[in-house]
């Protein structure tokens, strides 16, 4: 079984990776990371920790991120839609974004660089967000993470619920 990388349209350090999904009358089974993705970007990521949040319908998490931490996220179950935005101030893709549907049963993940700030918004009635972080020295928590407001005027995100429930620093 092999993982097909394709680069993002949007941002040449983007990767979205869709693994190959073996399927019988018991389920599936598929691999979610390996070394093939080191191979591929040229980089020696060596990931520290992997992260699960549950949440409801109309939930929107982010937009957050800093500057040296890679980000392979997906969706283990559900449905959600994953913005990206490029906060990398010297970068000439600085403030454009990328929106990924991403749903449980396909298994796609997307791998984001450093200097990109993420956020996610759930479609289904509940979802579980995976997100495994690469970093060196220790993690970033949210009171040394970028934050930037999901709804900016200046980004015009398109996001597809009008009214998301958010917690106070998504606010």
């Amino acid at each position: 079984m092999k993982t097909e990388f394709i680069r993002s349209e949007v941002f040449e350090e983007v990767l979205i990776c869709k693994p190959s999904i073996y399927w019988d009358l018991r389920g599936n089974i598929f691999t979610s990371f390996n070394n093939d993705y080191q191979k591929t970007l040229g980089k020696d990521l060596h990931f520290n920790h992997d992260k699960f949040a549950l949440s409801k319908k109309d939930v929107l998490r982010g937009l957050h991120g800093d500057h040296k931490t890679w980000k392979l996220v997906s969706c283990a179950y559900g449905e959600i839609y994953e913005v990206i935005v490029d906060w990398r101030p010297e970068s000439k893709t600085f403030k454009k974004w990328q929106g990924f549907r991403l749903k449980a049963d396909e298994f796609t993940q997307v791998l984001i660089p450093p200097g990109f700030v993420n956020g996610y918004c759930v479609l289904s009635d509940e979802a579980l967000f995976h997100y495994k972080l690469a970093y060196d020295g220790r993690y970033l928590d949210a009171d040394e993470q970028l934050t930037v407001k999901w709804d900016d005027p200046e980004l015009e995100i398109d996001w597809p619920i009008k009214n998301p429930i958010l917690q106070n620093r998504d606010k």
